[in-house]
């Protein structure tokens, strides 16, 4: 197993990784929309989502992977009227259209408005 870590990518807020590489197989931790930065949480749904996939494309380079490589997701809303509009700037990011689960939750870390969790091929 191989801990995967870059400052590309908010720190864990917790006792967790980034992301682990386990048998060829990338699995990242939930990413929510903080700029590693400046620590930074952007407002609205299109922007928080944009940031976490930001933050996703920065674990998967970090891991020697890519956003084509991924063929599960796992995407937490915090309201469930935001799908659309998380749908517009997830598709843009994840193009091969990998399996994906998409569950609204009662609260997200730092109250933000989704995370996102991915798993990829690493060659």
């Amino acid at each position: 197993m191989k801990i995967v870590h870059t400052d590309k990518a908010p720190a864990a807020i917790g006792p967790y990784s980034q992301g682990y590489i386990v048998n060829g197989v990338f699995m990242t931790s939930g990413q929510i929309p903080v700029d590693p930065a400046t620590g930074v949480i952007p407002e609205g749904i299109a922007a928080q989502a944009e940031q976490s996939c930001k933050n996703i494309g920065a674990l998967l380079e970090a891991a020697g992977t890519s956003f084509e490589k991924v063929y599960k997701t796992t995407c937490f809303l915090a309201d469930m009227d935001d799908f659309a509009a998380f749908n517009e700037v997830y598709a843009k990011f994840f193009t091969s259209k990998p399996a994906r689960s998409c569950v609204a939750v009662k609260t997200l870390p730092k109250n933000v408005l989704c995370e996102i969790e991915a798993i990829a091929v690493v060659e």
